[in-house]
């Protein structure tokens, strides 16, 4: 269920076609916003940028991306002469803020297709007189992004998850796969899958940081965990494996609070899921059902995919159609 605060796109914006769950109109401080929606659990925001007080000054939209989660936020810009400027949008980008638009048509396109850094990099002025590099534990990445899987429940498919991963993205992005401590890649027979043991795994990263994507499966490595920018954590949520899980560690969920869970080969229905995370008092990012990993074209993964942030190449003719959506130019 989504959120909507409007003021002088109300109109506008209530012939969204999409669930609402609560609906404020007028102008707020960036404070009261806060303390309405900071325990409120929902989909996505669409904020009318004329219901922020003071919207004009870029420090107001900056408190707001610290205190809200802004990966669910999707800004709908008024039509002023600042907010059109590539300064404005580019400090946007800065504080996280990629999904803005000015007109209907973009909020639909963001809802179903939300932007990544990737695809307003292009809009972000950066004056370094140089590339960005980042730094993880020693290993030198140039934008090179290295996403962890690990299996939560016993044997929840994380070396299935990574291949199919690595399937899917290979589509459209430079990406390998490797797994820790482990063989079972070469069962796949793929040539961008790879094994290697946790000595090695910082070598093996530093050799291959010209990638977009590196895919790991962790297994039980500390020196993995250690080594990867984010992570997926598998839950596969049978009734004998959660109550395995409850008996080893009955504070699991509790643990896992804010991370990226996947309750992965999973026969739930939204009803089921729902029910779920009430009892685990837990929020899961993604619902995966069994995969057939035969399939050349995966459509939920790449559901998935566009979740985490990745989205398909486009044409230029698509990507001039996805600009006047935006109603940026």
């Amino acid at each position: 269920m989504n959120v909507i605060i409007a003021n002088q796109k109300k109109e506008l914006l209530s012939t969204l076609n999409i669930d609402v769950i609560k609906t404020v109109e007028g102008q707020y401080e960036v404070d009261e916003l806060v303390n309405m929606f900071k325990n409120f659990y929902y989909q996505r925001m669409i904020l009318d940028i004329t219901a922020l007080k003071d919207y004009g000054d870029i420090k107001t939209l900056q408190k707001l991306s610290i205190s809200l989660d802004m990966d669910k936020l999707i800004l709908l810009l008024d039509d002023s002469e600042e907010s059109s400027t590539p300064g404005y949008l580019s400090k946007l980008i800065s504080m996280g803020i990629y999904n803005f638009t000015r007109n209907i048509e973009g909020i639909m396109y963001l809802y179903n297709n939300p932007n990544s850094y990737r695809d307003v990099a292009q809009y972000h002025q950066i004056d370094n007189q140089g590339s960005e590099q980042i730094i993880y534990q020693g290993v030198e990445a140039n934008y090179c992004r290295i996403i962890g899987v690990k299996n939560v429940t016993e044997e929840s498919g994380a070396t299935t998850f990574c291949y199919m991963m690595v399937k899917q993205l290979k589509r459209n992005y430079n990406v390998i796969g490797v797994e820790v401590d482990s063989s079972d890649f070469n069962y796949f027979n793929d040539k961008s899958l790879h094994s290697v043991n946790s000595r090695d795994l910082g070598h093996f990263i530093e050799r291959n940081n010209d990638k977009d994507v590196i895919i790991i499966d962790v297994n039980k490595s500390p020196t993995a965990m250690g080594l990867v920018q984010e992570i997926i954590y598998l839950v596969e949520p049978s009734v004998i494996k959660l109550n395995k899980l409850m008996n080893i560690k009955r504070n699991a969920f509790k643990e896992l609070a804010g991370r990226k869970v996947i309750l992965n080969q999973s026969l739930l229905s939204s009803k089921d899921v729902l029910e779920l995370q009430y009892e685990a008092r837990a929020k899961f990012f993604f619902n995966m059902p069994p995969l057939n990993e035969r399939d050349s074209n995966i459509m939920i993964m790449d559901t998935f995919l566009a979740k985490m942030g990745f989205l398909r190449q486009q044409s230029e003719v698509e990507e001039e159609k996805r600009k006047k959506i935006f109603g940026l130019f």
